[in-house]
């Protein structure tokens, strides 16, 4: 019994002398701060921009003389380089937007008149202008989007002989529609650039030429392919929690 209550009274001693040391331990730890929550940075596609493009496209043009007959259709085709100007808000993942795009064209061709075979008919589309209205589905910094609008094109218009010299020639104005897609991808602060197409839909002209008796009325519609540089005013993204 003495011999027991003597270990207990020892070790109350030693556990007191070793609880200062213990409690100078736990303070002497360093406090360790929580990580701060992660911060997203999401692309912002609102804003003015700018931009340059460029591309080929294909106008096929159909020559009928009225009255008479069809004289044939060809394919004017080429190259064409413009710019656009633009204004975008984005809700959310949507994305809504203006633009207005021109550009100037060499787009030709050609064909032998089914009802005149001595006479060759060339069309050219020298410019053509968009105004269009778009809506897109973002991606961060990938924006899918669908456009339509109003078109006008500027058209040349040749009478030649086959081999020979030009008999006549004219040009039009012309105002149709549009539609169109495209994909776009922020590579850089303020920096975009993507990929469009474009249908153009006309409608019927009448066209006469001088020194000549009849009239032909032309069908067109004109389908290219755009790659397309922007540069966006503001600031390119916003911060997310």
């Amino acid at each position: 019994m003495k011999k027991n209550l003597l270990l207990a009274a020892v070790s109350l001693v030693a556990l007191s002398a070793a609880a200062p040391a213990l409690a100078a331990d736990l303070a002497a730890r360093p406090y360790t701060k929580a990580p701060p929550a992660a911060i997203a940075a999401v692309y912002d596609w609102s804003g003015f921009y700018i931009g340059i493009n460029g591309g080929g496209g294909s106008a096929r043009t159909t020559w009928d003389l009225v009255g008479v007959g069809r004289e044939g259709s060809h394919d004017a085709s080429g190259g064409t380089v413009g710019g656009q100007i633009g204004y975008r808000m984005q809700s959310g993942q949507f994305v809504f937007g203006v633009e207005g795009q021109g550009n100037w064209a060499d787009f030709s061709g050609d064909n032998v008149s089914l009802i005149f075979p001595a006479n060759r008919n060339r069309t050219r589309m020298d410019a053509f202008g968009l105004i269009t209205g778009q809506v897109g589905y973002a991606w961060n910094n990938v924006l899918l989007y669908v456009k339509g609008g109003a078109a006008v094109v500027s058209n040349k218009y040749e009478l030649s002989a086959v081999g020979g010299p030009l008999l006549a020639s004219t040009s039009d104005t012309r105002w149709g529609g549009t539609v169109g897609a495209g994909l776009e991808f922020g590579f850089a602060p303020n920096w975009s650039v993507g990929v469009e197409y474009n249908h153009i839909f006309l409608a019927d002209k009448d066209v006469t030429f001088a020194g000549f008796a009849g009239t032909d009325r032309i069908r067109q519609d004109v389908d290219m392919g755009l790659v397309r540089l922007n540069y966006k005013f503001g600031g390119p993204m916003i911060a997310r929690y």
